[in-house]
């Protein structure tokens, strides 16, 4: 289940601090944002080790950009949603680069029923859900993170999103279509279907 949403009177409060550099409104930003930003982050991460640095990374750049937060513009979990899956989008590709340049078999499995190749597979598929997520406009990878890797409720949602419960269901719903979309345009295509594909 997600955290719940703070008061706006709250997120006000806070806001005016991080663009004055109040020291005290970084204090309470952690405290208040820190957790859902650490289980967002190693949901969307796979329990990777660099879930501590990310988290880290998170909140480094958004100390920088601070004093461009606007309220106006959403709630304070939108704008720190936003900073946290840029820093996972850039791991996740710094990751890719170093996967591409080691073997294309990783050794040691602890299953022995299960060979490298259904690893390998297994891995794809989660980093396939990873890429496409982070992938989606912000409201889309946000909405589908909290259902999905949060849990939490449409009512949480549209709470958290400044949303009414319709509106939450709607925009849930188009971000699972843009969510199939973007998925199948990650699937790598098997030589079966490239035979029968048009445009080849």
């Amino acid at each position: 289940m997600d955290d719940p949403a703070l008061p706006p009177d709250a997120e006000l409060s806070i806001a005016a601090g991080l663009r004055a550099g109040d020291a005290d409104a970084w204090a309470r930003l952690h405290d208040e944002y820190a957790p859902r930003v650490w289980r967002t982050v190693a949901r969307l991460l796979g329990c990777d080790a660099a879930v501590a640095d990310v988290v880290q990374e998170t909140f480094l750049a958004a100390a920088r950009s601070a004093r461009t937060f606007d309220p106006a513009r959403g709630p304070l979990w939108a704008w720190l949603w936003g900073v946290a899956r840029t820093q996972a989008l850039l791991h996740l590709r710094k990751q890719a680069r170093h996967a591409r340049e080691r073997e294309a078999y990783p050794r040691g499995w602890d299953d022995p029923a299960r060979g490298p190749l259904d690893e390998l597979l297994l891995r794809e598929g989660a980093d396939l859900v990873r890429a496409t997520l982070l992938e989606l406009p912000a409201e889309y990878g946000r909405i589908l993170s909290a259902k999905y890797l949060l849990e939490s409720t449409i009512g949480e949602i549209a709470a958290a999103e400044r949303l009414s419960v319709v509106a939450a269901r709607s925009r849930l719903a188009r971000a699972r279509e843009a969510f199939r979309a973007g998925f199948r345009r990650h699937e790598p295509t098997t030589p079966r279907e490239a035979a029968h594909d048009p445009r080849s």
